[in-house]
């Protein structure tokens, strides 16, 4: 068969090898407690037909985005992908390739990748970015590691405004490096804490803007009392378009710059795959994870792409790494590129003042019926709604999906009453004008 290529001989010969009995005998260190001795009730095959009938079904049960007003933000925000996006990433030149084990065979991708980077760099205001990572949250996880190896020191500073799932995603990965997490109380506005906890231990500083609240912080202060104290400053962007009005981390005096690209050139797709933004200053690059592409001349003066400072140790001895990704989001790296080359710099900041216009109209809608929590924001806000999450279920019923709840994304900050909504370019007046209605007669109950 194609994907069992090992006849019974075969597996005989391995085990001999390896000095076991039977297949039985490779799992003997599994606990029996953990083992289960009958199959799961699943079915045990079913014709195509019958498959098809049963994934629809289950498909049929989700509610589209696109259905009715929609709200959600936290990370994953919804706009608009050209339809050429999709076109030609499905080219087959693209859609089949990876970079390979002799990298410059694949000269396209390798210039699609370099592209990337510099999209990238130009965007973070910083000077050299790799060909992406998995998503924003781990990329946020390697910026801490490498600030350990920067540093040589084993304490991280995370904002109480960073995004929950990307502290916890740091905790877990940073835990297995020894290093320290010092994770601050959820904040809407995090500034004068994250100062006052830096000391001379400090490796690095992990703050968000806009954060997880939706508040812009200009974090150039927080940059000075980094680097006073010689630690790293790390910034973090969950929502890429807004580069297209913001100022840049490096701007701001950042020293390593992570985002998710997700808002540019991908789809929701219930959470993924997503792709993550990494740069840095030109000083650092060599403790930078992931792969780096290069722009080179050949030995006849043609111009070439290389792949460069991707040590092998990442492939082999992984222990020597300085990061054990070895691979890149490809496909959707292309889809963020593709989609930026359509915009160009004045498309991509005619789009961000559009998603903050929305905002400002969803502000404007809400005000006086709830709180407001943001004082400075992009193009998500956060509310204050009682039982939020009670809220969102009961709005469900006339079609609106009000956002997301703070407690969802950290149920132990004692925040129940938080409520975050945001507004992009695919936001409708009538779809604002629906959701203020539907919240005000909410309320009055």
């Amino acid at each position: 068969m194609r994907y069992l290529p090992l006849t019974p001989d075969d597996r005989t010969k391995m085990l001999g090898v390896v000095g076991a009995a039977d297949i039985d005998a490779l799992f003997s260190d599994v606990p029996v407690s953990a083992r289960r001795s009958e199959l799961f009730a699943l079915p045990l095959h079913t014709g195509e037909l019958d498959v098809e009938r049963e994934l629809s079904q289950l498909a049929a049960m989700n509610r589209p985005a696109g259905a009715g007003p929609f709200f959600c933000g936290a990370g994953a925000y919804r706009h608009h992908v050209p339809a050429s996006v999709d076109h030609i990433i499905q080219r087959s030149e693209f859609l089949t390739s990876y970079t390979p084990y002799q990298p410059e065979i694949a000269q396209g991708t390798l210039q699609v990748l370099f592209e990337f980077q510099t999209q990238v760099a130009r965007l973070t205001g910083l000077d050299v970015a790799n060909a992406s990572m998995y998503d924003g949250s781990t990329a946020c996880a390697e910026a801490v590691m490498m600030s350990q190896r920067v540093t040589r020191r084993e304490k991280a500073i995370l904002s109480g405004g960073l995004h929950p799932h990307y502290a916890a995603t740091t905790q877990t990965i940073a835990h297995a490096e020894g290093m320290e997490i010092v994770r601050l109380a959820a904040a809407i506005d995090a500034e004068a804490a994250v100062i006052e906890a830096i000391d001379a231990g400090t490796a690095c500083v992990v703050v968000q803007t806009p954060n997880v609240f939706g508040v812009v912080t200009d974090v150039t202060k927080i940059a000075h009392a980094a680097h006073a104290a010689g630690a790293l400053l790390i910034v973090v962007t969950t929502e890429a378009i807004s580069f297209g009005l913001l100022k840049s981390p490096g701007e701001m005096g950042a020293d390593i710059a992570v985002a998710e690209g997700q808002s540019i050139g991908n789809a929701l797709n219930y959470g993924g795959p997503y792709v993550g933004l990494f740069a840095c200053r030109e000083n650092l690059v060599r403790q930078m994870p992931g792969r780096l592409c290069g722009e080179t001349i050949d030995a006849e003066g043609r111009r070439g792409f290389v792949l460069t400072l991707s040590t092998r140790e990442q492939h082999i001895r992984r222990e020597k790494a300085t990061s054990n990704i070895c691979t890149n989001s490809g496909l959707c790296a292309l889809a963020f590129t593709i989609h930026l080359s359509l915009l160009g710099e004045v498309g991509l900041r005619q789009l961000a003042a559009l998603n903050h216009s929305r905002a400002r109209e969803l502000e404007g809608a809400l005000r006086g019926s709830v709180e407001i929590l943001t004082p400075r924001y992009f193009n998500e806000i956060a509310l204050r709604a009682p039982d939020a999450s009670r809220v969102v279920e009961d709005l469900l019923a006339d079609n609106i999906i009000a956002g997301v709840p703070y407690a969802r994304l950290d149920p132990h900050a004692g925040m129940d009453d938080v409520l975050l909504v945001a507004a992009t370019e695919t936001t409708t007046s009538q779809d604002i004008a629906a959701l203020a209605a539907a919240l005000k007669g909410r309320l009055r109950r």
